[in-house]
């Protein structure tokens, strides 16, 4: 079943493009997996395949919110110390993936809701266009907003590897 809106991401070009309706409306950089892809649980890897967005956590809450446990800590990311921020944050906005594809992203060792793979924004702007992630989506802190409020939950997304 399709969707009004579907995320594309391309992990070789580090881009996520959001279609409505068939058509491309934005272009999001982003940041995937400082590992190579893989769906394998404790892989740090960015899973591919069709998802949804099963969950949107943090609206309301301040741009560059970090969240731990999915949870906002009240404190921006340029509130915390130093090593705090040598971490890759989880900040202003959550949209937890669901993957839909029964062995390669979804069930047992390949989960891609259980592996908390998310769509998010990051304390690390200036490393996106590359990869540089734990296995999730990284964005802006603006994009993770504008993404929060643009895409319903229960849209798809696709991770491509190309």
């Amino acid at each position: 079943m399709e969707t009004e809106h579907l995320l594309f991401v391309s992990l070789k070009q580090q881009r996520m493009y959001h279609q409505k309706e068939g058509k491309t409306v934005k272009t999001y950089v982003i940041s995937s997996s400082l590992n190579p892809p893989s769906c394998k649980h404790n892989s740090l890897g960015t899973p591919w395949g069709v998802h949804l967005v099963g969950e949107i956590i943090g609206v309301g809450q301040p741009k560059g919110m970090v969240f731990k446990g999915r949870l906002p800590i009240n404190r921006c990311y340029w509130d915390c110390d130093a090593e705090m921020n040598m971490q890759n944050l989880i900040t202003s906005r959550i949209l937890r993936l669901v993957g839909l594809e029964a062995g390669l992203n979804q069930g047992p060792g390949v989960d891609s809701y259980e592996r908390y793979i998310y769509i998010h924004g990051t304390n690390k702007e200036s490393k996106l266009g590359s990869p540089a992630s734990s296995g999730c989506i990284q964005v802006s802190n603006v994009d993770a907003i504008n993404l929060a409020s643009e895409i319903p939950q229960g849209s798809h997304v696709y991770i491509s590897l190309s």
